[in-house]
This record gives C-alpha cells, structure tokens and sequence, in this order.
C-alpha cells in the first residue's frame, strides 16, 4: 500500500526541524567553545582544522543542511520554486561544511584568501541567500497559506536587512565586530524560521 504524500511531508517537517535543533545546538557549542576571535570573527571560523571543535561543527552544518533538503520535500507540492531555493540551499551547506576555510576564514577585499575561503566563503553566502529568496518566495505564494506567509514575511523582514549591513560592513570595513554580530543574528534569523515553518507544516498535518 503506498504511503500517504501528506504523511510523508508531516514525516519531513517533523526530522527538519529536529535537524534544525541539533544542528543550531552542535554550531553554537563549537562556536563559543573554540579558542576563536570571538564576535570580531566569523561563525565558519570554529570550522577550521585547528579549532578542536571542527567535528562539532560540521556535524552541526550538515544538520543544517540536512534540515533544509527535509523542509523542501515537507513543502506542498505547488511550492516548488521555494523548495527548489531551499534545496539549493541545502546543497551549498555541505559544501561549504564540507570545505572549510583556512585559520581566520579570509575574504577580499581587506584580506588574501586561499581558494578553499572563496569556495567555503561562496557556498555559505549562497546558501543563505537562497533561504533568504525561499522566504520571499513563500510570502508571494497564495498556495502558501496564510499562516506560512506570516511567518516568512516576518523572517524576510529581518533577515533582508542584515543581509544588506553584512555586505555593506564586510565591503567597508571587512573583519570586526559588526560583521560578527550581524552574521550570527542573521543565521538566527534563518534557524528561527526554519523551526518555526517546519512547526507548522508539522502541525498543519497533525490537524488534517
């Protein structure tokens, strides 16, 4: 007997967001744990060889990335432009948990960067900002719901400008405290609304 799409996509919604708890937890444990820079640093920094902390933290991103590819499949299926946004997403995650930057996570253009930072460095950005466009994306889709639209509207509205400050600080003044502290309040940002959709998709079955 096949087995219920709805059923499945409740199944998806309910492991993304458990990913999304452990990986939020395992990244943030190897964050402030390392001996890094602190918030005058990056989060990919407690990724490097050296940290100590380097399995926790890839395991944290690969949870991660593991949460956004089971929210795309918990999506309904005439969402598919935000699901394939945060498929994309997903897969610039392993690859940049997979490619780890070198001590200090360089990046032009106040800094020489080695082609493993442009790789990590490209991924991550691109992975954030196809979650990013998946919100949007969700808020401009009827089929969406009410309830999923709120709830991207509200991460869209948080995350687009301190997407736009941490390209402006990373371009102006490159390393330091402010692109610290707006890197790790966006991808709180990004944690936040991924538990909080897969909650409702989650409940949204359960209520069927």
């Amino acid at each position: 007997m096949a087995e219920d799409p709805g059923t499945v996509r409740a199944a998806a919604a309910s492991a993304a967001a458990g990913c999304v708890v452990a990986g939020s937890v395992a990244v943030t444990v190897a964050v402030v744990a390392s001996p890094g820079p602190g918030l005058t640093g990056y989060v990919s920094e407690a990724g490097v060889t050296e940290s100590g902390y380097a399995g926790a933290y890839r395991i944290g991103v690969f949870a991660l990335a593991a949460a956004l590819l089971l929210l795309a499949v918990a999506l309904p299926p005439a969402l598919r432009v935000p699901a394939a946004l945060l498929a994309a997403g997903g897969v610039g995650t392993v690859l940049s948990g997979a490619v780890t930057c070198t001590a200090g996570c360089p990046l032009p253009p106040f800094e020489a960067a080695t082609v493993a930072d442009l790789v990590h460095g490209g991924a991550s950005g691109a992975a954030t900002a196809a979650v990013v466009f998946a919100m949007l994306a969700l808020v401009g889709s009827p089929a969406a719901g009410r309830h999923l639209r709120r709830i991207a509207a509200i991460g869209a509205a948080l995350a687009l400008p301190l997407s736009a400050a941490i390209a402006l600080a990373m371009l102006a003044v490159g390393r330091g405290p402010a692109v610290g502290v707006l890197e790790r309040l966006l991808l709180l940002v990004a944690a936040a609304w991924g538990l909080a959709t897969s909650a409702a998709l989650g409940l949204a079955r359960t209520r069927l």
